[in-house]
């Protein structure tokens, strides 16, 4: 009994010393693969996401990608350097591919969207709109500018700034209408209309805000980014509320003791104007901030000038100058549909947060008329 124990013994520890030297030699884990393309590092995509635990979809016709996990979706192209990250677009240094018919990825790619995106797991909510933007803006004049026989500036490749404005200006308005705001829109189709016509249409509007849409250029093709213009600080706005006086209605009851008084209506339109000039200020930062959270994009931010349009409205404006078409990268992404639908998506945020923040104003203003 004691040799066979011993026999037992010795065959256990050779069992064991078998396994253990089996689990030393089990090799480590392979590197992720990867592919140098032109000198650019890539690496497989489908492999990726199943290391990830992202969900995919590819179709080998259209060569698009989808990919989920998380209430995250990132929608991209081979061939194409732009995706779609959460909706936001991104512009990658170099385009997806392909490697022996699989599309592969920059490296790039998955370091800055890939591993940030799906290192934590919590899903950051979307601000939630507290309010209908409605409520205190029923109507807005949007302004697709230049048109017809004036193009606008025109990029390296042939981009018209006037198509540009345009597309970006009627994706603007399918928004606010969709919100429940009523659009009047300058020009929906390529036709020129006169500085003089827009600044008319929105003055009769009786609207609440004027957005003037438009396409920058530049001689020097390396200046990029997105800006918004308010009405020149330095503007004369006692001559413009005398014209104004003279001109305009102010739509007061006939008994009104400033309905006879040319003096008096030019001072009360002179604080109108001086009201639209701060609203249009914070209108444009709305704008501005938006953009900068939603899109991968040099913004400039705010600035003054004497332009027309700005010059002539009567109501809060602002002048969206959205990108440079004589910039390459900045004309190639004008030129690509998701990306002006970010453009106007983004311009709606900020339009969604003036109002909010107008709203919530009005709110905190009853509340103390309530305390006294």
């Amino acid at each position: 009994m004691k040799i066979k124990n011993q026999i037992i013994f010795v065959l256990i520890a050779c069992v064991i010393i078998i396994s253990l030297s089996g689990c030393a030699t089990v090799p480590l884990k392979q590197a992720f693969p990867t592919y140098s393309l032109n000198g650019v590092t890539y690496y497989p995509l489908i492999p990726l996401c199943e290391t990830k635990g992202i969900n995919w979809q590819y179709d080998t016709f259209t060569k698009i990608a989808v990919l989920n996990k998380g209430g995250h979706r990132i929608n991209l192209k081979v061939g194409d350097d732009l995706v779609l990250v959460d909706q936001r677009a991104i512009l990658l240094n170099h385009p997806v591919d392909l490697y022996e018919g699989a599309p592969v990825v920059p490296a790039k790619f998955k370091e800055q969207v890939i591993d940030t995106l799906f290192r934590e797991e919590k899903i950051s909510p979307k601000k939630a709109i507290v309010f209908s933007i409605s409520r205190k803006i029923k109507k807005v004049v949007v302004d697709a500018g230049h048109g017809g026989n004036d193009p606008g500036a025109i990029g390296r490749t042939g981009l018209r700034e006037k198509d540009v404005n345009l597309d970006i200006a009627k994706r603007l308005a399918a928004l606010l209408k969709s919100e429940g705001v009523n659009v009047v829109m300058t020009r929906s189709v390529d036709k020129f209309i006169p500085l003089g016509t827009r600044v008319q249409i929105t003055n009769s509007s009786k609207a609440d805000l004027f957005m003037s849409i438009h396409s920058n250029a530049n001689h020097a093709k390396s200046v990029n980014g997105f800006e918004v213009y308010y009405v020149a600080s330095s503007l004369n706005d006692a001559k413009r509320a005398l014209f104004a006086a003279r001109n305009a209605s102010l739509n007061l009851d006939d008994a009104s003791f400033a309905s006879n008084s040319v003096n008096l209506k030019a001072m009360l339109w002179d604080m109108i104007y001086t009201y639209d000039r701060a609203e249009s200020i914070q209108l444009a930062k709305n704008i501005c901030k938006s953009v900068g959270s939603n899109m991968d994009v040099r913004v400039i931010g705010v600035k003054d000038a004497r332009y027309a349009v700005l010059r002539g409205s009567r109501i809060p404006a602002v002048l969206i100058e959205t990108g440079f078409v004589s910039n390459y990268n900045e004309e190639r992404m004008l030129k690509n549909g998701f990306y002006r639908q970010k453009i106007a998506e983004s311009i709606m945020e900020g339009i969604s947060d003036y109002a909010q923040e107008l709203i919530l104003a009005e709110v905190a203003q009853n509340e103390a008329h309530r305390s006294f």
